[in-house]
């Protein structure tokens, strides 16, 4: 399948106008949740959805699949493992869950995964998903959710715990693995090859 680059200038023009637009409206709501609560997983699915389109990223469905998996398994566990151990307030007083930004670090893993899928493509669909991603954390902020420093982590967690589940998953299911990880109708199996 061929995307052109006007196709794709497109495609994050329309997506940073709607960035704006829904940061501008939300920033009348004092707390709660609002768009960012779905804009977080736009970069995730935007990178499911150029595959399943068949898009040709960087990666099998096997690969995408584990390491997607072990990307968001890493990046959700560190971020409520610190939300809990940390337990500051949010600035707008209504819990103690506030570092590190959970909104903000799937929106970045997400990005992340896009980039290291599809940046071959075309550079625009990294940065796309990246400026969405910076639109969730702009908003949490703008909203009074988190502090600067819960988004900053939330996007070095998100970064990051993509980077590491790349790499542990290449090295589970990478070209010359022991290991081999199958999923069916009974769960998943795990082989290793001695």
């Amino acid at each position: 399948m061929i995307i052109t680059h006007v196709f794709l200038r497109k495609i994050v023009i329309a997506l940073m106008m709607t960035m704006c637009t829904v940061t501008s409206s939300a920033q009348q709501t004092y707390h709660g949740d609002g768009p960012d609560d779905w804009l977080r997983y736009i970069p995730l699915a935007s990178a499911i959805t150029l595959k399943a389109c068949g898009v040709e990223g960087e990666s099998s469905w096997k690969r995408f699949v584990v390491n997607g998996a072990l990307s968001c398994a890493i990046t959700t566990g560190t971020t409520w493992a610190l939300k809990v151990a940390i337990d500051e307030r949010r600035p707008d007083w209504t819990d103690k869950r506030s570092f590190p930004s959970g909104h903000t670090s799937i929106a970045f893993a997400g990005a992340t995964i896009l980039d290291k899928e599809f940046r071959q493509v075309s550079l625009w669909i990294s940065v796309a998903g990246y400026a969405v991603a910076t639109g969730v954390a702009v908003d949490r902020v703008l909203r009074n959710r988190h502090h600067w420093q819960d988004v900053t982590a939330g996007a070095a967690i998100g970064v990051g715990g993509t980077i590491l589940g790349y790499w542990l998953g290449d090295k589970l299911t990478g070209e010359h693995s022991r290991y081999s990880v199958g999923i069916g109708g009974e769960g998943v199996t795990v082989l290793v090859r001695l």
